[in-house]
């Protein structure tokens, strides 16, 4: 994996930076969009709304004598809601995801002492992540030790 001058992974280039301006307004449209669905529907009333369909849907059974018709209409309902509601949680998580990275990342370094490859972690490879994660896992159980020897110490 290429490194920067400073050591760390360099991060790819973002797609973004491709993107025609005109893309930058649908982008930025569907970013607002897919933030207001993903407030709308984390609500309890959009809960509610989507058992009264439910129900309503169930209780027409009888009317449509539970018609094969009667059922594709709830199978392609909630198919197609279910693929396009992939697509917005996909963005927002990925925007939530990237909001934390960055705050985690500016308090990295903003502290002294503490290396800043980990400002950048997600660029690692898996092999990386998981030498880093041994590392880290040793560095870890080494102090709980030296706790532990004090404590002992400490009751003596």
């Amino acid at each position: 994996m290429a490194r920067n001058k400073k050591g760390g992974a360099k991060r790819p280039p973002h797609p973004d930076n491709a993107t025609p301006s005109w893309g930058k307004t649908i982008q930025e449209w569907f970013s607002s969009f897919s933030q207001a669905i993903a407030w709308v529907t984390g609500r309890p009333i959009t809960f509610l709304l989507a058992v009264a369909v439910i129900v309503v849907w169930a209780v027409s059974g009888p009317i449509f004598d539970f018609s094969d018709t009667w059922q594709l209409v709830i199978n392609t309902g909630t198919t197609i809601v279910t693929f396009l509601m992939v697509f917005l949680i996909q963005n927002t998580q990925y925007r939530d995801t990237m909001a934390i990275q960055l705050k985690l990342a500016e308090v990295i370094l903003a502290m002294k002492g503490v290396p800043n490859q980990f400002a950048v972690i997600e660029d690692l490879t898996d092999d990386e992540l998981e030498a880093l994660h041994e590392q880290c896992r040793s560095q870890a159980e080494t102090a709980l030790e030296h706790l532990n020897r004090r404590k002992s110490k400490a009751k003596h």
